[in-house]
């Protein structure tokens, strides 16, 4: 019989099963009091119990008295053929715990560019070897999708984009966007003193859902943009880093992603007195409760790493 006919064809009603509990648990103690403290109830509601399920079953299963109980015969033989199945469903329910707490699946994470090379692929190694059987599936966009709508378990944005009634974890410190270019452009071209001067240069930028960088940059404490002249324009960071050390022009991208460029010397800080800093990354999901074992898993893996 395969599994969808063996449920076809269950017949047991459904209040049998608290029935059948209790009188295991009244057979174990040989009282109503003390088994009903046990299964945190009034020795009346279990007395009730066991008597419907004799009512049901026809037979008398319990001798009473005013200190003792035991059991029928009919009792004793319907105790010792239910006993080895409730063992059996208890250890259906054990095995379904383990299985919600040992992280499993796959992960789906809704992730910015920057994002997944600053925050998540440095770690992402390590995550996998703690975490062999979670599969994570990045989607990596640079716009604002709302992670929980589009069916992600969790999304990871700047501070800045985060929607207010989302519970956000936060994932290592302020980030700056720097300004920098290749010793190959720098040799033809004055290195820009001032932001304003980026007018007279080629820029590289970067094209977000919401229309082109706007280059921002900050002095005392004040935010500005100032216009660029653009000569590439992408839409993926990678690229845009890649364009600017091949001397096409000036680019901007946060400092973390070039900083292996700037201790090498294959890209030069510019302008690094107005560099503007945003706020840490967060990963963000929608509730507290019920969080499934792989996220559970991810959130305290990356809690631990930053």
């Amino acid at each position: 019989m395969t599994y969808e006919a063996e449920l076809n064809n269950f017949a047991i009603a459904p209040e049998l099963l608290p029935a059948l509990v209790n009188f295991t648990r009244v057979a174990h103690h040989g009282n109503f009091s003390r088994a009903a403290a046990e299964l945190g109830m009034s020795p009346s509601a279990l007395s009730q119990s066991v008597r419907k399920l004799e009512e049901r079953l026809g037979m008398r299963l319990l001798r009473r008295s005013t200190r003792h109980v035991s059991l029928t015969e009919l009792g004793e033989r319907l105790l010792a053929e239910i006993v080895p199945a409730l063992n059996v469903i208890n250890t259906a329910f054990v095995s379904a715990s383990e299985s919600r707490d040992t992280p499993s699946g796959i992960l789906r994470l809704n992730v910015s560019r920057s994002a997944a090379e600053i925050v998540v692929l440095p770690h992402l190694a390590a995550f996998n070897k703690q975490y062999p059987d979670v599969i994570i599936d990045m989607h990596c966009s640079n716009d604002l999708t709302d992670s929980i709508a589009g069916g992600f378990d969790a999304g990871i944005r700047l501070g800045e984009s985060l929607d207010l009634d989302r519970i956000a974890m936060r994932i290592g410190g302020p980030q700056r966007i720097a300004t920098f270019a290749a010793p190959a452009y720098l040799q033809e071209h004055a290195a820009p003193i001032t932001p304003a001067d980026l007018l007279q240069h080629q820029c590289v930028t970067v094209r977000l859902a919401k229309g082109l960088y706007q280059w921002e940059f900050e002095q005392n404490g004040t935010r500005f943009d100032v216009e660029t002249r653009n000569t590439v324009i992408t839409n993926d960071g990678d690229l845009l880093v890649d364009v600017v050390r091949q001397g096409l022009g000036v680019g901007c991208a946060f400092e973390a992603s070039v900083q292996e460029d700037f201790a090498k010397g294959t890209l030069v800080p510019l302008l690094e007195a107005w560099w503007p800093t945003y706020s840490a990354f967060y990963i963000y999901y929608d509730s507290r409760l019920h969080i499934p074992s792989k996220l559970r898993a991810f959130l305290g893996f990356m809690k631990g790493r930053f």
